[in-house]
């Protein structure tokens, strides 16, 4: 709705949410927002400060990311098990898989690092209930 990342900003800095829960990336870019960026929206229009909060789809994978390979498909990774009903570019993942895991946490090079290094002060954790689709 924004078409610049600094109209973005401007956008979320004049509000006095107190909390707020964005995507690392702005616009699905394959940048993400810097420390910088993160601690502009940390702080509210009257002063205040504010938690922020990043998402990250745990329970699926979606295939505008930047860890996203082309070569895959469903069962290829073996952590891609279903479509994600009206979702065409995401699918549900065993989320519990090891190299599913290393892509979302646990190393140098993982999304939740990506988060962490940009200044958020948490994550919410999408599509935990991913396993109930999964046993169907």
């Amino acid at each position: 709705e924004f078409e610049t990342k600094e109209a973005f900003l401007k956008a979320v800095e004049a509000t006095n949410y107190d909390l707020i829960v964005i995507d690392l990336y702005y616009d699905n870019t394959a940048f993400p927002l810097t420390a910088y960026d993160v601690a502009r929206l940390k702080k509210k229009a009257n002063g205040g400060k504010r938690l922020a909060l990043s998402y990250i789809n745990v329970g699926a994978a979606e295939n505008w990311r930047y860890y996203w390979q082309p070569e895959w498909k469903l069962e290829s990774p073996a952590f891609l098990k279903k479509k994600y009903q009206g979702y065409d570019n995401e699918f549900y993942v065993q989320y519990w898989d090891g190299e599913w895991r290393d892509i979302i946490f646990g190393n140098d090079d993982s999304y939740m690092r990506k988060i962490l290094d940009a200044g958020f002060d948490g994550a919410y954790l999408d599509n935990m209930e991913a396993y109930i689709y999964l046993s169907k």
